[in-house]
């Protein structure tokens, strides 16, 4: 008989405590007595291995649920999410664990895509987030914190790249959510957020100096700090009912598309124009019966229409007059323009061809511009 056979086995439990809990548990092939050791042990460990390889997931499925010790100290996951291992296998190992009286769990997530819907965290999003450190795309949908916590999401990812982030949009939402968002990497950006203001917590908004595409549906009145933090942006989508200060300038911005379904004022509108001197292409949309109800026009042209911009699209155009003046404006302002593309509103009373007419016969800076109505 081998001497180390001899030790007690609570001795021989703290001996495997020292080994991976793979190599523990393949030990129960050596006798009879090592068969059930590594199920006393007060620690485990289950690590994905990198590379889509088959049976870790059966591995954890099986050997689990066999623990015997009267509780788990500590229950360790590192999971590599591939095709073999889903969401709804990590929710049955935590219920696994909890039935087995688990004291700490610890789970570590190398997956570059993460997608949370409807969550209450109870401990904050920014715990979650930090056991998943390569982490390259965050879609976040009306999550929120416990009642016991501040409602506050904090979400700060270096090696995030893609971010989505809706608080509500009018339908969906919690009430006064405050969040902060340091994202020095990210590229792309998704934000809506349609509450009229935050009562408690302002939204700040760290610098994304590799952004290259947003989209932003916000409802509060003060853009400073979206506005600042997206400054390198080349494609911009934006509706908002807000305005912001002086100072901020969107060299890079290449297409901007304004949805005015909000934008009562033209004080974005023309300070957005303004402020991207290397536009190329402007989208207009969304206009509907709601849409802006003043046109005041710049006390200087844009830099943009002067030197750069070569699209103008327009759909649902409805032909009322401060739509068309706004029109008339880049037409006329327009020195590179290449195309404009107008399509009416199926809501608009007034007749397409009286609106062909007025724009038609409007004088073009830009003796090469093709208009095409439908």
């Amino acid at each position: 008989m081998d001497r180390i056979s001899l030790l007690s086995d609570d001795l021989l439990v703290k001996i495997l405590s020292f080994l991976p809990t793979k190599e523990a548990v393949s030990t129960s092939v050596l006798s009879k007595q090592w068969e059930f050791l590594w199920m006393w042990l007060p620690r485990l460990q289950f690590t994905s291995p990198w590379g889509t390889k088959p049976g870790h997931r059966e591995f954890i499925y099986k050997n689990l649920p066999l623990h015997r010790a009267p509780f788990i100290e500590c229950l360790h996951l590192v999971l590599l999410f591939d095709s073999l291992i889903k969401p709804e296998d990590i929710r049955l190992w935590i219920e696994i664990a909890v039935s087995l009286h688990v004291r700490e769990l610890i789970i570590t997530i190398y997956s570059d895509t993460l997608k949370l819907e409807f969550v209450t965290f109870v401990d904050g999003l920014e715990q979650l987030l930090s056991v998943c450190p390569v982490l390259e795309d965050l879609s976040v949908l009306y999550c929120a914190c416990g009642d016991d916590m501040e409602d506050y999401l904090t979400i700060t990812v270096p090696s995030l790249q893609s971010l989505s982030l809706c608080i509500n949009d009018g339908d969906n939402w919690f009430l006064d959510i405050g969040y902060e968002i340091d994202t020095p990497n990210l590229k792309y950006l998704k934000l809506v957020d349609t509450s009229q203001e935050h009562e408690h917590y302002d939204p700040l908004i760290k610098n994304m100096p590799k952004l290259t595409e947003a989209y932003v549906d916000i409802g509060y009145s003060n853009l400073n700090s979206i506005i600042g933090s997206i400054t390198s942006v080349k494609r911009l989508t934006i509706c908002s009912v807000g305005v912001y200060g002086d100072g901020f300038v969107l060299k890079n911005l290449e297409k901007l598309k304004l949805c005015l379904c909000k934008m009562t004022l033209s004080k974005l509108f023309v300070q957005l124009l303004k402020d991207s001197p290397n536009l190329q292409v402007l989208d207009i949309s969304g206009v509907g019966c709601s849409g802006m109800v003043s046109w005041n026009r710049p006390s200087s042209v844009p830099k943009c229409l002067l030197s750069s911009l070569q699209i103008f699209n327009w759909s649902d155009y409805f032909g009322r007059p401060q739509d068309k003046d706004i029109a008339v404006y880049i037409l006329t302002n327009a020195c590179h323009l290449k195309m404009v593309k107008i399509e009416s509103s199926e809501e608009s009373v007034i007749p397409t061809l009286d609106m062909l007419k007025e724009l038609a016969f409007s004088s073009r800076a830009s003796t090469t511009c093709k208009l095409v109505f439908n």
